[in-house]
């Protein structure tokens, strides 16, 4: 998932950790942040070796993530969990659509989010991340894909670059989190470094697979991991 749609693994690792092993919640979401750093910098190490992430942009987004993710996070627990999946999953869902439908057409970047100005462009990529930050504060595990599809809908970056850039912004936010509980002891390092070794072999294989495909292919890969990832969070919301 990392490697082709930039996703955090905390939607796949801490269900598993919770329901099928016992492990302690906050325990492991801290594991899971592991997983998440040792996988990204993988990951975004390829996608860099192609040409596919734009670091100054990244970190300028991640700067102003953080920032937001805080607010966010902080909002989260004043909204109703069933409202926010069914929300994001429409958001997923509707996505999906929009760039299946595309065909593979790529975006043209010059006509996203620009300024002129140097300066008005950093700031407007802080603003840009801030606002992805509170939205992932709210959403949680859904982060990851909602850096990917801003990146694509307002920033208009080719489909390789995009996930590149939002692995790249991934693995800096997933690592400020990561000290957050590792500070409060919630990180189990050995069950996170045992997960990440399986998670670094799969990122690997599916990154150099996913940058050797073309733009189109890739673009309808993103777009049914979206729209099955809208349907499954809609039935397990319904289930519940």
């Amino acid at each position: 998932m990392t490697s082709l749609i930039g996703a955090s693994g905390v939607s796949i690792v801490v269900p598993a950790l919770t329901l099928f092993f016992g492990i302690n919640s906050h325990i492991a979401i801290g594991s899971s942040l592991l997983v998440d750093v040792i996988t990204s910098i993988i990951v975004s190490v390829s996608y860099f070796k192609h040409h596919n992430v734009r670091l100054a942009a990244s970190l300028w987004i991640a700067v102003g993530s953080i920032l937001g993710s805080q607010l966010g996070s902080h909002w989260a627990g004043l909204i109703p969990d069933g409202a926010l999946d069914v929300t994001f999953a429409i958001v997923l869902l509707i996505s999906g659509i929009s760039t299946l439908r595309r065909g593979g057409k790529v975006f043209d970047s010059s006509k996203g989010l620009h300024f002129d100005s140097k300066v008005l462009q950093d700031l407007s990529l802080v603003v840009l991340g801030f606002l992805i930050g509170i939205i992932s504060g709210l959403v949680g595990a859904g982060g990851g894909v909602m850096v990917l599809l801003t990146i694509i809908f307002i920033l208009h970056y080719p489909m390789h670059e995009a996930v590149g850039t939002s692995t790249f912004i991934m693995c800096i936010t997933a690592l400020s989190s990561l000290i957050g509980y590792a500070r409060q002891g919630n990180v189990d390092w050995k069950l996170g470094l045992i997960i990440a070794a399986g998670a670094v072999i799969a990122g690997a294989i599916g990154s150099k697979f996913a940058n050797e495909i073309n733009e189109t292919k890739l673009s309808k890969i993103v777009s049914w991991i979206f729209i099955v990832l809208s349907i499954m969070m809609v039935a397990v919301h319904l289930v519940h």
